[in-house]
């Protein structure tokens, strides 16, 4: 029979981040696919795990996949994990994976640390819908262009950005997305953990005078999709009919709009329409 891909989360800093399960495959595999033998050797010699390891990074890819899918095609175990946090989610792997269930070969999953709900949840932004876009692209042009595709969306907006760009990309991002609340989560887990938070104009103006190091991951809040200042002396039917009229939306998206403006979920806004509708 064969064997079985175990996608393993790892610490993105702490290593302590880490569950028994995962231990317990990393010990049990007979290989493990690494992004960098030198990084995830790290990890196993702290929880003295002695299996051998193997690159797999985005260079090699293609080639290795093959070589990966023959030892799981004779029977053998093997466990894919990146630098840090979840493999695949903008990290090498998609193609041993896709490979993989083509040859109808198991694949399973071991969830654990990944830098982007904590950056989400610890913000202090909408989280009830978001939109990861992972990397932003490293060309002006190609990155305004994606700046400009989500500009509408009504979802916070969660992304990787490397320190020695950031300052370009809270530009753009500025004059695309206008105001807009923004965090930045830098080192996670480590030492250094930080949440910056403020506007994309007063963060950009932060790091300009403060460049920043370590692994970023940037927050920003959905796009207003309402034009003033919602009346807090209205009812809440009110304020979704004036924008029903006002947006041109449907009530489900007027009630969004609503909810988003008061700070409140989607569901709870719902949930206080239909009380105020029984009065």
């Amino acid at each position: 029979m064969p064997g079985t891909l175990y996608l393993v989360s790892t610490p993105i800093g702490n290593l302590e981040d880490i569950t028994l399960r995962a231990l317990k495959i990393l010990k049990s595999v007979s290989l493990i696919a690494c992004e960098d033998t030198r990084q995830t050797s790290k990890l196993l010699h702290h929880y003295q795990i002695n299996c051998p390891t193997i690159s797999y990074h985005e260079h090699n890819e293609q080639e290795r996949s093959q070589y990966l899918l023959s030892k799981l095609s004779l029977g053998e175990s093997i466990a894919l994990v990146s630098d840090a946090g979840t493999p695949v989610i903008s990290d090498p792997g998609f193609v041993l994976v896709q490979k993989a269930i083509e040859a109808q070969i198991s694949v399973v999953s071991i969830p654990g640390a990944s830098a982007i709900l904590p950056a989400l949840i610890g913000s202090g932004l909408p989280s009830h819908e978001f939109l990861f876009i992972g990397f932003l692209p490293s060309k002006q042009a190609q990155r305004r262009k994606k700046l400009e595709e989500i500009k509408s969306l009504p979802y916070t907006v969660v992304c990787y950005e490397s320190p020695h760009r950031i300052s370009l990309t809270l530009i753009d991002a500025q004059e695309i997305l206008g105001i807009r609340k923004t965090v930045i989560a830098r080192e996670l887990t480590k030492l250094h953990e930080e949440f910056l938070r403020g506007t994309l104009s007063d963060l950009s103006t932060c790091i300009l005078e403060h460049p920043l190091k370590g692994e970023i991951v940037l927050v920003i809040a959905p796009a207003d999709q309402t034009t003033e200042i919602p009346n807090l002396d209205k009812s809440l039917s009110q304020m979704i009919e004036d924008q029903m009229i006002n947006n041109n939306l449907d009530k489900m998206a007027a009630l969004k709009a609503v909810a988003r403006s008061l700070g409140i979920s989607k569901s709870e806004a719902y949930r206080r329409l239909q009380m105020e509708e029984k009065k």
